[in-house]
């Protein structure tokens, strides 16, 4: 497919639903960092070529949130009807950036966070990319990172049991951090993906405006881990054509799997058309994903 939206849309969730409230069939919304179109910048689809402005997903911020720096927004759609929006926003009270859980009975919003408090706001660089994940056995988990980055610390991915929405319970699970040469001193956007048995760790690694920015994975029988690293990664990056391509979700459409996610071109990250939407076929052989990019 290649680029689906020529706008800045930095750090695409795409969320596939089936729910009859929004009509027959499958449909697709593409959740992104606040841009031209809003704080939570929203698309539809049904078919993941052809995509719609829906405008601000999340118009109104929580009381607790400073603007401008709201980020990276998942959604999951909870068995009591409502959907679950997961969003990183710069907190007033710490003055770093921390996850927030903003509620709606539509996936196309509005979505409300009336808490007085982000859900996660850690003391090692704040808490951010925060994904949720639903087991076969319908145990959900709660996937974010530490911001450690921005204070010079090491960056972990972490994950945790969610009991509701706004609930964690359980111990909180260190997955992976940065420690091989191309993912420089982060790792970040991570999301599961569960396959044939096994978990698909999915992360991107370097800084978002660097062109080594990239894509990897690593593997586990348990959504707890141990998870190994592929030594292939990272299975997307860079080229002459395209920078910085990563902080992605995975989706699925007639029985095949497809990866978004955003890049730039090369030397303009910062000045339009800035990180544009992609979307491109993701192929398993022997266990292993590659990404077959137009």
């Amino acid at each position: 497919m290649g680029v689906v939206y020529e706008g800045n849309f930095p750090d695409p969730f795409v969320l596939r639903i089936e729910d009859e409230r929004v009509g027959e069939g499958a449909h697709y919304y593409a959740y992104a960092t606040n841009g031209t179109l809003g704080n939570v910048q929203l698309l539809a689809s049904e078919d993941l070529s052809t995509w719609r402005e829906v405008g601000d997903a999340m118009p109104a911020l929580a009381s607790w949130v400073i603007p401008g720096r709201t980020w990276a927004p998942e959604v999951l759609p909870w068995p009591d009807g409502r959907y679950a929006m997961y969003y990183t926003a710069h907190c007033r009270a710490t003055d770093r950036q921390a996850v927030g859980v903003a509620l709606a009975d539509s996936p196309e919003g509005p979505f409300v966070d009336d808490t007085d408090g982000p859900l996660l706001d850690q003391d090692n660089g704040g808490s951010i990319d925060a994904s949720p994940f639903v087991d076969g056995d319908g145990t959900t988990y709660l996937l974010w990172k530490n911001d450690g980055n921005a204070i010079g610390v090491d960056t972990w991915i972490y994950l945790q049991q969610l009991a509701g929405p706004r609930s964690l319970v359980g111990k909180v699970v260190e997955l992976i951090k940065q420690d091989v040469p191309w993912e420089g001193n982060l790792v970040e956007g991570p999301f599961l993906w569960p396959r044939d048995g096994r978990y698909y760790l999915f992360y991107s690694a370097n800084a978002f405006d660097r062109p080594e920015y990239g894509e990897g994975y690593a593997v586990a029988d348990s959504p707890l881990g141990p998870f190994i690293k592929a030594a292939e990664n990272p299975i997307l990056a860079g080229g002459t054509e395209v920078a910085g391509p990563g902080h992605a979700s995975m989706t699925t459409l007639e029985g095949r799997t497809w990866l978004a996610y955003h890049a730039w071109q090369p030397g303009k990250v910062k000045e339009p058309p800035g990180r544009q939407f992609w979307i491109d076929e993701v192929v398993w052989e022997d266990g292993r994903p590659t990404v077959a990019r137009e």
